[in-house]
């Protein structure tokens, strides 16, 4: 049953998308009493409340799944390459229901304040509502990309029209047939909705601050003898999947854009452009590495954008200034032929700065743009922002605090003078650089193991070790200095969020680097960790 007020539980576990429910399910099949906590009405996190039109999964369907149970892998059918939003939740609905785990999920429940108890060592939480739950673990499952970033516009607040978020997206279906339409805002979620908005809007007025790079999907429906191939090769394709950077199925096309013929060179991005999505990342190991060939990425997107896009005008200003893969690449279908359409116009902020909305129109430079609806399509406060809206006090002061230079942690996992509080994915962790499915069951696997190694072993708390934490962070920042994706003004490093400080968040060292590491911990006795 759910727990009520005053409930003392072996673990507490804060989000149900993904990772909450995975870890739910892992927790309870050891045999710890464990409850999930949601703000939201349902499950599915990120995929409940990004429902905006067009928004999919940008990694491949077959993969973005989970691999802990056979039975679920086999019995679960996805019927597109890149699986749209319903079909996202529904499956996350399938696996709550097979693994008889609502009973444990208690939705419409905002955790505000997370309090470690010294006295009895425990982790003491309280919900909006006054609920208060007690427990000896705490696990954050509050996901990288959960907490919106609203703009700070002039006159938003007197906008008479429709305004949504993509991250806030309503259940009701939202009409743009005969209306002016703005997006402002093109990351990933604003890409996806251009497309569709683009549909059957009368006009569409896009408000682009920094353009993207943008790959095509090439989404189709999945073949059944494709499908069946796979299944039947499902733990030998997911080993093969963790061996690589992103822990995505991707093959590397060398070492280096530089060592080949520019013919090769060319016959390799066409291959991966035709093959469509983010396999064209990995398409040489030095891409993120070395300018010059990180250039000759670059400079075939500009020509397949000029190829594509009919006004050389607009074209310009679609062609991103920044390297390749600074900034997350985005993944969609049609979207530079979107600026193909007469009903789209592209407004770039650059030459025009957006100046205020008013009651009915968006004012930028000297132009002022009549508007029924405003898309916000400017993203989350990543990796930290979930975390930070919680008031989490440790041993000797905040989470916040402790983080206002930079999150610190030990290999995303845990941080220092915070016992037995668990992130999965946290910052200092490849997460987003990755498949996120595979680094989260990745996550729940160790913190299962570690748990197990504490009750054999009758320990209480754990924590990692001030040094080995700090030493992870030199690590991480190090290896991100060496990257080309420290270079621009991206959301891995919170530049998008007004007086974040700039830090890159997510380990850089790849998928493979990351596990030895973590099964290193594992194999010396959690050596990196505190235990009493």
């Amino acid at each position: 049953m759910v727990a009520k007020s005053d409930t003392e539980l072996d673990a507490v576990i804060v989000g149900a998308g993904f990772a909450g429910i995975h870890m739910l399910n892992s927790l309870m099949s050891l045999g710890y009493s464990a409850i999930v906590l949601e703000a939201g009405d349902e499950v599915g996190g990120t995929w409940n409340w990004n429902r905006y039109p067009g928004a999919r999964c940008d990694t491949e369907s077959m993969f973005y799944s989970y691999g802990f149970s056979e039975a679920l892998q086999q019995e679960w059918n996805w019927s597109e390459r890149y699986p749209k939003q319903p079909e996202i939740l529904s499956y996350a609905k399938h696996v709550v229901e097979r693994f008889n785990l609502s009973n444990n999920i208690k939705f419409n429940t905002r955790v505000i304040n997370i309090n470690w108890n010294k006295k009895n060592r425990k982790w003491g939480l309280e919900t909006e509502e006054g609920e208060r739950i007690s427990a000896n673990f705490c696990i954050m499952a509050t996901g990288c990309l959960s907490s919106p970033n609203y703009p700070n516009i002039e006159g938003l607040d007197d906008f008479e029209g429709e305004i949504y978020h993509t991250g806030r997206w309503p259940k009701y279906d939202v009409v743009f047939d005969n209306k002016n339409i703005a997006v402002i805002g093109n990351g990933s979620s604003g890409i996806q909705a251009i497309t569709e908005i683009a549909k059957t809007a009368s006009l569409l007025n896009i408000f682009q601050r920094t353009p993207n790079y943008v790959v095509p999907a090439h989404n189709r429906r999945l073949d059944a003898q494709e499908v069946a191939d796979i299944k039947s090769n499902y733990s030998i394709l997911r080993e093969k999947a963790k061996e690589t950077y992103s822990g995505n199925f991707f093959e590397s096309g060398g070492p280096s854009a530089l060592a080949v013929s520019l013919d090769e060179r060319m016959t390799e991005y066409e291959s991966r452009w035709n093959n469509g999505g983010l396999c064209f990342m990995a398409a040489y190991d030095d891409l993120q590495f070395n300018a010059e060939a990180n250039k000759t990425a670059a400079e075939f997107i500009e020509n397949k954008i000029r190829e594509i896009v009919k006004d050389k005008k607009t074209a310009d200003k679609l062609i991103p200034k920044n390297s390749f893969g600074c900034k997350r690449l985005c993944v969609a279908s049609g979207y530079y032929e979107t600026f193909n359409l007469s009903n789209v116009n592209l407004v770039d902020l650059n030459e025009n700065p957006l100046k205020r909305v008013t009651h009915n129109s968006i004012n930028a430079g000297d132009s002022e743009y009549k508007t029924d609806l405003i898309v916000l399509a400017t993203g989350f406060d990543a990796m930290t922002g979930a975390l930070n809206k919680i008031n989490i006090s440790g041993i000797d002061g905040s989470l916040k605090e402790k983080w206002e230079n930079g999150p610190k942690s030990y290999l995303g996992l845990m941080s220092h003078n915070f016992p037995n509080l668990f992130t999965i994915t946290g910052p200092g962790s490849p997460s987003v650089l990755t498949n996120m499915m595979t680094s989260i069951e990745q996550h729940v696997e160790w913190i299962s193991t570690c748990l197990k190694y504490m009750q054999s072993n009758r320990f209480t708390c754990i924590e990692p070790h001030l040094k080995a934490e700090n030493t992870w962070m030199e690590h991480s920042n190090s290896l991100a200095g060496d990257s080309l994706r420290i270079t621009c003004n991206s959301w891995y490093l919170g530049a998008n969020i007004p007086g974040k400080k700039r830090v890159f968040m997510p380990y850089i060292g790849g998928v493979p680097t990351y596990r030895k590491k973590c099964e290193e911990e594992v194999l010396s006795d959690y050596s990196g960790f505190i235990f009493n």
